[in-house]
This record gives C-alpha cells, structure tokens and sequence, in this order.
C-alpha cells in the first residue's frame, strides 16, 4: 500500500516510480512472448511508418517501414500480460491514488511498447490526455519495463508537476506537443529528467503529466508494458475512441 508521503508526491510531482515491482522471471516471460509477437508481426500491431514522427520511414514499403512500434491489445494477446494488468500490486496502490475502485481501459495503451535501434523515432513532449475523451481527465498510465531503460536507449523523460501547468494554446502544436520553438517552453523543457529504470520497475504516471522519451542507440529492442486506469466514476464520452474498446472493471 501506498505511504502518506507517496500519496503527496504523486498529487504534486504527476507520477511515481516503484524499484522491481515485477520479478525478474515476470518480466522476462513478458519480453520472451513480446519477441516472438514482434517476430512474427502478429496483430494488431502499428508501425513507426504509420505514426510519422520525425525520422519515422516514410511508408510501409520504405526501408523500415515495418519496424514495430506497438503490439497492440496486449490485454487480449496473452494471459501473461492480463494477469499482470489485473495484478493486485497495481490494482491496490491505484485504488488509493483514485480513491475509489478501478477500471482498466481497453481503448489506450494496452500495448507493449517496441523502440528498435535502427528505425525507432524519438517522441516529443506530450499528454496522453490530448487523445482520450473522459468526464474527468484523470487517468494513470502504469509503465512496466521489461529490460533497462536508459537515456541512451530511449528511456521515458517527464517533466515533474507538468500535470497541473496551464498552458496558453500558441505553447502547443497541432497535434499537442510543446512546441520547441516557443521561448515560455524553454524553461520547461530544462525541467525535465529521464526515468531511468531496471528490469521490474513500475512507473505510474498521471495522463496530463508532460512527457517524451529519445531514440534507441543501443543494439538492443527496448521493450516496455503499459496500461492506463480510470475511477469507477469517470466514464469515458460516449461515442468517443475511448468509449470504443470496452473496458475491464478492476474493484480494489
């Protein structure tokens, strides 16, 4: 269970990070399934060609073109990455931090996130928020790796507090990212740190909290599970993407 203290600091700083959480043979039962999936290209799946971040290839028939970004539904793919979805280190610690029971979305995350060496693209500063329709935009991604995480392999980046900025609409871009050109972003950006992580690590982040992860430099794919929870009381809109995929009704 969750102390005091981790409970201010998620309200304040937008996420928490837990040091092995998941166990070693845990997490390499999930990289092994994920490696033969991204083997074998067994959908659904989205391809950094179809994402177009800069430096992505420019179509599926390019050179890298089908290099896997995401193996989507990983709820549905395998019982190794439900159970861990439904396990109860998850479920209890984010009943506190909503304070209710909890709901699993189908429609988010629910992936295992591949970021190959050579076609990987660096993602800019965001909110998951920016495409998720709920009542309320509280939701907690919960981000499980599966191997190292590190700056020089594409470790995520966050920007401390972010989740409760206001911002003025010209510090975005069309698609919601913080502009890199905007002078009033310059101080943020200097706000953010990379989450460096081992095998087992558990972050939880808040879905308003601002951030980024780089390119892959090592000969390595990195892989990281993620997932994202709502309250009991906060529904998603009603003909919204979000309302689309159903949803897994978690209890406390």
């Amino acid at each position: 269970m969750l102390s005091q203290q981790e409970m201010r600091q998620f309200e304040q700083d937008g996420y928490l990070v837990f040091r092995q959480l998941a166990a070693r043979a845990e997490c390499e039962e999930m990289r092994s399934v994920a490696t033969a999936h991204v083997q074998d290209a067994t959908p659904p799946v989205e391809y950094e060609a179809e994402v177009g971040y800069p430096g992505a290839p420019r179509s599926l028939d390019a050179p890298g073109g089908r290099t896997i970004r995401r193996l989507r539904a990983a709820y549905h793919r395998h019982p190794v990455f439900a159970g861990w979805a439904r396990d109860p280190r998850l479920v209890q610690r984010l009943a506190q931090l909503f304070g209710e029971d909890i709901v699993l979305t189908l429609a988010h995350h629910n992936c295992v996130m591949t970021k190959h060496p050579d076609f990987g693209t660096a993602t800019g500063w965001h909110r998951d928020i920016r495409y998720w329709s709920f009542a309320q935009p509280d939701l907690i991604s919960v981000w499980l790796a599966l191997g190292g995480e590190t700056a020089g392999n594409g470790a995520l980046k966050v920007i401390p507090g972010s989740h409760r900025l206001a911002l003025a609409p010209g510090q975005l871009d069309e698609l919601d990212f913080l502009r890199p050109d905007v002078e009033a972003n310059q101080p943020l950006f200097a706000q953010g740190i990379t989450l460096e992580l081992q095998q087992g690590d558990v972050v939880f982040f808040h879905s308003r909290l601002f951030h980024a992860a780089g390119r892959n430099g090592s000969d390595r794919v990195k892989m990281s599970l993620v997932f994202a929870y709502h309250g009991h009381s906060n529904h998603p809109l009603a003909g919204s993407k979000s309302a689309a995929a159903g949803e897994v009704e978690l209890g406390s």
